[in-house]
């Protein structure tokens, strides 16, 4: 892997440049917890020395993991591996933000959770193997102590063993997920639609039955791009909206 003359390779066809590759080795240093979430990385110096290229590949390569919200740079104290709690991490997940003051991350309430036998779509989207069950959270999100959406969270039990014996299930859910399972959150897809209130939500949430709530659908997935919670949120819209920053 080393570099010519201290440039990267270009990009060809069946190819990848050569500060991916070094990404990708950077990777499964977070993926098998070599590692963990605030640790401070070696230097580039160092890094470029151990992996035998140079310097600005290696920057390269950890700016690309920076920009995903895998590390954190901290002016005149080096790189750190991103903690969940950490707040540009929050929000990279939580998109609803009120119509007027600044964007909180919401408080929440379980109302159940359980074992159960999966959907289709629960098996379709976490890939899950024959008989695998499934373990399920509903829980209320507050802002300033008013509902505005009820989520219904469905894991693989075989990724999540003994979330049942959890006395206390926090606010938090991806740092839970990576100090407890050594499960990094590193990616989400989420989908957007209108739906009507139904009766349960309705009355959970403060809102008359039929009224309009937005349907957000969520894949999250692993390091690995293996998908590891499927998350519904029906949310009140009168007074937050979805935002999004294209760059």
């Amino acid at each position: 892997m080393a570099d010519q003359a201290g440039k990267d390779p270009t990009d060809t066809i069946g190819f990848k440049p050569l500060y991916a590759q070094v990404r990708e080795r950077l990777m499964r240093r977070l993926v098998d917890g070599e590692w963990l979430p605030g640790m401070l990385l070696p230097s580039e110096i160092e890094l470029a020395r151990q992996l035998n290229v140079s310097q600005g590949t290696v920057r390269k390569a950890l700016d690309s993991m920076t920009a995903d919200n895998l590390l954190i740079r901290r002016q005149g104290r080096g790189t750190y591996v991103a903690e969940p709690e950490e707040s540009r991490i929050l929000f990279q997940f939580f998109r609803l933000t009120p119509d007027k003051g600044a964007a909180s991350f919401p408080d929440s309430q379980v109302v159940s959770t359980g074992y159960a036998k999966p959907t289709a779509i629960e098996t379709g989207s976490l890939r899950l193997a024959g008989g695998e069950k499934v373990f399920r959270i509903e829980r209320i999100r507050s802002l300033s102590g008013q509902p505005i959406l009820i989520e219904t969270i469905t894991l693989p039990s075989g990724r999540f063993p003994d979330i049942d014996h959890l006395t206390i299930i926090p606010n938090n859910l991806y740092r839970l997920y990576s100090e407890r399972w050594g499960i990094t959150i590193g990616s989400a897809e989420e989908r957007l639609k209108a739906i009507a209130a139904g009766s349960r939500d309705a009355g959970r949430l403060g809102c008359g039955e039929g009224e309009p709530l937005l349907l957000i659908s969520r894949v999250a997935r692993d390091l690995e791009d293996n998908p590891v919670e499927l998350r519904w949120s029906r949310c009140i819209s009168r007074e937050i909206h979805y935002a999004v920053n294209l760059r």
